[in-house]
């Protein structure tokens, strides 16, 4: 398994304000370690299942990490298309792309935001732009290995 980590905040811990839509908004840095053997790239999907929504609302699709990176940066930029080939995605805000921090009904509870990490056994031929369902058709048959954190937000 995958170990997953963010220096910002602890797992099943608050994420700081700064990381929310009532801060700066801007992404939390992220940290991985133990990816299993034949990892060729990283992909990352940040949701929010308690979100009140069919489905769960989805904050950031972020893919073709190559494996040399072993995290993601603060403040990463809301741009399809990164350096070093890195791509992001649709998230469930409209015509949105890049992290879109918590943002949970106010007197809905405690939101559970699950930063999951997937490694993948082949280099993903895919555009920028994609939505969660694509990515995860994508890489179907390509996840070696997974793990997640979970930060909490509520208002």
């Amino acid at each position: 398994m995958i170990t997953v980590r963010s220096m910002a905040f602890e797992p099943d811990g608050p994420i700081p304000q700064k990381y929310t839509a009532d801060g700066e908004n801007i992404s939390p840095p992220l940290e991985w370690l133990d990816l299993p053997p034949g990892t060729r790239e990283v992909a990352v999907i940040v949701d929010d299942p308690d979100a009140p929504t069919p489905k769960p609302w989805v904050h950031w699709v972020i893919y073709k990490i190559p494996l040399l990176c072993s995290g993601l940066m603060e403040g990463v930029p809301r741009n399809a298309k990164l350096a070093q080939g890195v791509l992001q995605g649709q998230n469930s805000c409209p015509n949105s792309i890049g992290y879109r921090g918590p943002s949970p009904p106010p007197g809905h509870g405690v939101h559970h935001y699950y930063f999951k990490v997937y490694a993948l056994d082949t280099e993903l031929v895919v555009a920028p732009g994609l939505d969660v369902e694509s990515l995860m058709k994508a890489m179907a048959a390509h996840v070696l290995g997974e793990g997640e954190t979970i930060g909490t937000y509520q208002r």
